[in-house]
């Protein structure tokens, strides 16, 4: 079984997410579009970065590959599916907007004080984020 990931390494990951691929995707459509602020394009397309780079590449994105964590599901240990990133993303990030970013917060709170370092999305995927 591999060690639970807790909340610095996956801030690091998100982080070079952000940095590696959110960042760069966002300039270059602000700047064809020449719209920086909301530009629909870029939003899409990291939207399915976020669901489809964990299913097709078995539970990692670019940062989580570079700091060794990935998802996978709770019960089975496998990666994750279509459904369980949808859950992850679309359904906990619904959760989040809901209670305001409570949920947001009580979310860095689990993963940083919880044992098996789960946070709301995880509940709600039945996924836990692993190191390997």
């Amino acid at each position: 079984m591999n060690e639970e990931a807790g909340f610095w390494i996956r801030f690091g990951a998100w982080l070079l997410d952000a940095l590696i691929v959110s960042l760069p995707i966002s300039i270059l459509f602000g700047i064809l579009t020449g719209d920086f602020e909301n530009e629909p394009i870029s939003n899409f397309l990291l939207a399915l970065y976020g669901i489809l780079v964990p299913v097709y590449w078995k539970g990692y994105t670019v940062g989580k590959r570079i700091c060794g964590i990935r998802i996978r599901k709770y019960d089975t240990l496998n990666p994750p599916g279509i459904g369980t990133m949808l859950l992850r993303n679309v359904v906990a990030g619904l959760v989040y907007i809901l209670t305001f970013g409570i949920g947001f917060i009580a979310s860095i709170l689990m993963v940083a004080l919880r044992e098996d370092k789960r946070a709301i999305h995880d509940f709600i995927a039945g996924t836990e984020v692993v190191r390997g």
